[in-house]
């Protein structure tokens, strides 16, 4: 009897991460795959991306709507009950032996719920990780904690998984699942990129991706606006905008990329979605990274390419020295812009290392979701430090 591996995925990003892996059990004669599409693949807003699943020849047996049109947070909070709702139906239908979810997001933790009430083991991808900047941060943990084997991006993570408590014997480094697209993916050279995005490179090129600070109370709208203003007076420089995830705030900063790129036409590019062919090839055709997202971290280092990190949504990440923090503000990002545009900044991305490895990740993720004993799974000790903490005496 094969293992029937039941993949959840929510967005444009946690697909793009996971394809590699959901191949890799396909041909797995140990495996059978199964796939759930959930939250902004199926919204039209978002370019209805559950295409993309199918595109790449994957069947998709559920699709569970839980994504309402709005952003607030009482909104966010009502898409995961209904996530919730809706996951609980699919796996009472579809019976899997072990759910895999990757990362953080709002559609992961309803599903992690759902399972561990239904008993099904979970699978976890990019446990450990900090994003103080984002509520993101407890949904990671908490999915830890409803999970039963763990996939980390690098050591000091696989260490925080195991401060969480649980068994080092379960928790397993292999690196970042972003490594293997790559490994395996040709990217397109300059003309081919430009032809598939409808857009002319300019002399000096930015890709930027900016999501909002779900932490920090309406601030998105000003960190953004500060980056706006810099963008708009860089000389010779075109830029191409990647736009956000449903997250808060969401709309205000789709809504503001929108106004930018129609008064600098020719200059400015949007995509809702660029796909991973096109957006790691964007990536390694320019200049820098601006932004917020992850992928300034884990992917741009391995392309040498420098990213300029604004705020506070990655901080506490594992971050190579081709990357340069700076506080949203328009003087910080003026200046980091500075340094990532110098010759000196340019000439140390060459020897760049890349914490978070090099490939091969989904086929060893494979392999463990092929053999990991699951007789007992569910019932985990909490698996405690070898060293002791210090007592707290009452003053």
């Amino acid at each position: 009897m094969s293992r029937k591996i039941c993949v959840v995925t929510g967005s444009r990003a946690d697909f793009g991460l996971l394809s590699w892996l959901m191949k890799e059990i396909e041909a797995d004669a140990r495996l059978q795959l199964q796939v759930v599409a959930t939250g902004m693949h199926l919204s039209p807003e978002f370019g209805l991306t559950f295409k993309d699943i199918e595109a790449e020849g994957f069947h998709i047996d559920e699709k569970v709507e839980m994504l309402l049109s709005s952003d607030t947070p009482v909104g966010i909070a009502k898409s995961i009950g209904l996530g919730t709702i809706g996951i609980a139906d699919a796996l009472a239908r579809l019976q899997p032996d072990l759910v895999v979810l990757l990362g953080d997001r709002f559609e992961a933790f309803a599903t992690a719920q759902a399972a561990l009430v239904s008993r099904i083991p979970v699978a976890h991808l990019h446990g450990g990780e900090t994003t103080e900047g984002a509520v993101d941060e407890a949904f990671r943990h908490a999915i830890t904690k409803m999970a039963h084997l763990h996939f980390t991006a690098t050591e000091e993570y696989r260490q925080r998984v195991i401060q969480l408590g649980e068994d080092p014997q379960r928790v397993f480094n292999f690196g970042a699942a972003a490594m293997d697209n790559l490994s395996r993916i040709t990217l397109l050279d300059r003309a081919a990129l430009e032809a598939a995005l409808g857009f002319q490179l300019g002399k000096k090129n930015l890709l930027v991706t900016f999501h909002p600070v779900t932490l920090e109370n309406a601030s998105a709208a000003q960190q953004f606006e500060a980056l706006l203003q810099v963008l708009a007076e860089l000389q010779d420089c075109h830029l191409i905008f990647t736009k956000p995830n449903a997250d808060t705030d969401g709309r205000i900063i789709i809504g503001m990329i929108d106004a930018f790129t129609a008064k600098h036409q020719g200059r400015a590019a949007a995509f809702t979605s660029l796909g991973q062919l096109r957006y790691l090839s964007t990536m390694r055709l320019v200049d820098g990274v601006v932004g917020n997202s992850s992928s300034g971290l884990i992917e741009a280092p391995s392309l040498h390419v420098g990213t300029v990190n604004i705020g506070d949504r990655q901080k506490g990440r594992i971050k190579a020295s081709s990357v340069i923090d700076c506080t949203p503000d328009k003087a910080a990002i003026q200046s980091a812009l500075a340094q990532l545009f110098s010759d000196a900044f340019r000439q140390s991305l060459a020897s760049v290392v890349n914490p978070y490895g090099s490939g091969s990740v989904a086929q060893k993720i494979a392999h463990v979701l092929a053999t990991a004993p699951l007789d007992g799974i569910l019932k985990k000790p909490f698996y405690t430090l070898p060293h002791t903490i210090p007592s707290q005496h009452a003053h």
